[in-house]
């Protein structure tokens, strides 16, 4: 997990590096040119040799940034038109420096190749029009994380008049901007209606919460974090509790519940999925299927008797699958509690809700398990809304294991006691308030996935996307998520990192899913599939 930092607390971290571990403010920004360099050479196949490049450049660092990046290209035999809103003059330090440089090297005599030219006091206009009709790469450098009011009317035509040119180019330009999109707040995930928008972002150094909290974040486009060589304990010793989780966390989780030669089914763990009902057993299926692929020993579905056969029916053979009581609407009863003292017992993670259907009996049971509870136990759906106000997790005193809620946004203003929702407008404070109030883990659904815990640490999840928003995928999330928890328990894993990996991966599978068959196709079952190849590419790194 990659912490977050707000402008304020970036622009500490490098005053820092610069006056504890004397690095030179200018070596970090030749260093950012290189970063954001080594991305873009990478989308474009390994090599930018005889490219076109437009750089925006403002007056500040960020615009430094862009013009020692536009150097560096021009050493890679890019042609490079460089404009400066604004005037040299108005430049000021390491910036002024590296646009110096630049006037100096458009200065040159022709003919030279390749070429270098740097436009002052730069608009729209013939020469800006005309190198944006012939670039095949343009950096926006303009604002980065100073800016915090809205773009005047001259930059919101400009970006409108790249919008309109972009697409009718023969091939479409690599659009890039250095931190954050211009336009957009660093601090925050909604602000202001026009920015530049590219296709890749390179954060320097760590996100920002403007480059992944949505709506913002998808303004971003594809994010990458440029390392610029700050000592690493800088950015970690900085008091920011709003994460990023990544690739990196996964492998890690993998690593360490990885297969040995002595692994076997009572060694990976057994989750108890507690799901189904006479009108949905479809969830206790898709529930019971993804735990079986997210590599726990052993599952077991516990649904109403009158379930039983069509969730056996459908259901991977490897999954137990056990009948207890039920109502006269064919949910489970609270009687059930009794017929499952010993899979409450020995599980190593329960997951209750998939399924379950409301009724005064069925509350009774859920309220029951969580009281009685002896491992981490996964609260989802149905069981949320029986729950609904939340008012803190019912124990008898013996049990200190962790309650996972798994709501999207709607049960979690029933959650809260409200339909005003306004009470979630920051999802981030929403999220950590309830976390800690409760003492639990919180795992709100939607566009980016936030994950609390009760210590106030929130995990911003980047994997996933709107095809997920479809019938079975909550399911499917609840298995993986009670699978992972069982081989953490088993093995001695972090309960919060097991969760912040299983939401990664089930994103990553959507992601997946979606190249493969398209949001409008892509089903739960998909998904639950995809979990085959996000193993494989994510070991193989």
């Amino acid at each position: 997990m990659q912490k977050v930092l707000t402008a304020e607390q970036m622009r500490e971290v490098d005053r820092l590096t610069t006056e504890k571990y004397g690095i030179p403010s200018i070596l970090l920004m030749e260093n950012a040119a290189h970063a954001v360099a080594r991305v873009i050479t990478e989308k474009l196949g390994g090599s930018v040799r005889g490219h076109d490049v437009v750089v925006l450049c403002g007056k500040g660092n960020n615009g430094g940034d862009g013009a020692a990046l536009a150097r560096y290209l021009w050493t890679q035999w890019c042609d490079v038109d460089i404009f400066l809103f604004g005037s040299l003059p108005e430049t000021k330090g390491d910036a002024r420096f590296n646009f110096e440089i630049l006037q100096k090297l458009s200065q040159r005599e022709p003919p030279f190749y390749p070429s270098m030219m740097l436009y002052e006091n730069a608009a729209w206009g013939e020469d800006l029009s005309r190198a944006v009709a012939n670039s095949s790469i343009i950096v926006d450098a303009l604002f980065g994380t100073g800016l915090t009011r809205p773009l005047d009317n001259s930059f919101e035509d400009l970006f409108k008049a790249i919008d309109a040119m972009v697409p009718k180019k023969r091939v479409r330009p690599l659009l890039c901007s250095i931190d954050i999109p211009s336009g957009l707040n660093a601090d925050s995930a909604s602000d202001f209606e026009f920015c530049f928008r590219p296709d890749i972002t390179v954060a320097i150094t760590a996100p920002k919460p403007g480059n992944v909290l949505p709506p913002n974040s998808d303004r971003n486009g594809e994010l990458f974090i440029g390392d610029i060589g700050t000592p690493f304990e800088m950015p970690l010793d900085t008091p920011s509790q709003l994460m990023l989780s990544g690739k990196v966390d996964l492998k890690g989780w993998l690593r360490e519940s990885r297969f040995t030669n002595v692994s076997y089914k009572n060694k990976r763990g057994h989750t108890l999925l507690i799901a189904g009902s006479d009108s949905y057993s479809g969830a206790a299926v898709l529930c019971g299927n993804a735990a079986m692929r997210s590599g726990v020993g052993l599952v077991t579905i516990a649904t109403p008797r009158s379930s039983k056969d069509s969730v056996a029916s459908r259901v991977l053979p490897e999954v137990m699958v056990r009948g207890v009581a039920e109502t006269e609407n064919g949910a489970i009863a609270a009687s059930a509690f009794a017929e499952l003292q010993d899979l409450l017992k020995n599980a190593d993670s329960v997951a209750i809700g998939s399924g379950i259907s409301q009724d005064e009996s069925t509350k009774k049971f859920v309220q029951k398990v969580i009281e009685m509870r002896r491992q981490p136990t996964i609260i989802d759906a149905d069981a949320l809304n029986l729950l609904s106000p939340f008012a803190g997790p019912p124990t008898n005193g013996e049990s200190q294991n962790l309650l996972i809620l798994t709501p999207h946004e709607g049960e979690f203003l029933r959650l809260l006691g409200t339909t005003d929702k306004n009470a979630i407008k920051n999802r981030v404070a929403a999220v950590r308030d309830f976390a800690t109030k409760y003492q639990v883990i919180l795992v709100l659904k939607g566009e980016r996935v936030l994950i609390g815990e009760p210590g106030g640490k929130v995990v911003v999840n980047p994997t996933g996307n709107s095809g997920l928003g479809k019938a079975g995928n909550g399911d499917t999330l609840t298995g993986i998520l009670a699978g992972f928890v069982a081989q953490a328990v088993k093995m001695n894993i972090d309960i919060f990192e097991t969760v912040v990996a299983a939401v990664y991966i089930a994103g990553m599978a959507g992601d997946i899913a979606e190249k493969k068959y398209g949001k409008r196709v892509m089903t739960a079952s998909d998904v639950r599939e995809c979990l085959t190849e996000v193993f494989e590419s994510v070991m193989q790194r």
